[in-house]
């Protein structure tokens, strides 16, 4: 069950629950501008803690809540399970995208990760 399918008093529960790792993903992923993407490993360096996989599991448990399709694959390909619905949004934002090859599987995009990827710039600016 998801976190976002709990009625709304046990939802708030869980939120106020959450452990301190996934409220700093969660609030790395809130940052991310529309347009532009982190990836699972970005999201761990800039907190400098944990690894993709950490960050992933957050965003799976957690990550409803926030514009989690700004959280991706280093490679660029769609979330499985989530590709047209990331994929819509990621045309009303404006992000880059790299247009499939006639091989490639579904004839999905992939994210342009090289015009798309966001350095958390902000970081500089005050963040800890």
């Amino acid at each position: 069950m998801s976190e976002q399918s709990l009625p709304d008093d046990v939802r708030a529960e869980c939120a106020d629950a959450l452990p301190e790792y996934a409220e700093r993903v969660l609030d790395v992923a809130e940052r991310i501008p529309p347009g532009r993407v982190m990836t699972y490993g970005d999201v761990a360096e800039w907190l400098e803690e944990g690894g993709p996989r950490q960050v992933g599991r957050v965003m799976s448990l957690y990550g409803g809540a926030v514009p989690w399709w700004r959280v991706v694959r280093a490679d660029g390909v769609l979330l499985p399970g989530h590709e047209l619905d990331a994929l819509g949004r990621y045309r009303t934002e404006g992000t880059p995208l790299k247009e499939a090859s006639r091989a490639a599987e579904n004839h999905l995009p992939r994210l342009d990760m090289r015009r798309a990827r966001w350095d958390g710039g902000e970081r500089a600016e005050g963040h800890t």
